[in-house]
């Protein structure tokens, strides 16, 4: 079953672009068929109703439907192969 992952950021842009990445090779790696939608923080509302997972670059504004992981840690470097394993498992397990 196709997993629909919300990437947001402050812009869309960038910060999501290399979390975006990061998610797609994990997925790939661990054989999970998914849709990426990257948006603005302010936006993700729109997609939760559909949205299997929630992954944002900072602090969400409120807490959304789906399980939300802050994955600050592909921009510091530090705890990121943890966030690796909460996205797979949140995946595999949702």
């Amino acid at each position: 079953m196709k997993k629909t992952i919300v990437i947001a950021c402050a812009t869309g842009v960038a910060t999501s672009t290399v979390i975006a990445n990061r998610v797609e090779d994990l997925c790939k790696k661990n054989n999970i068929e998914y849709q990426l939608i990257q948006c603005k923080v302010p936006e993700v509302g729109s997609y939760e109703d559909r949205a299997d997972l929630i992954i944002t670059s900072g602090k969400s504004p409120r807490k959304f439907k789906a399980v939300t992981i802050k994955a600050t840690s592909y921009i510091t470097g530090i705890n990121d192969e943890q966030t690796d394993k909460d996205i797979i498992n949140a995946l595999q397990n949702n």
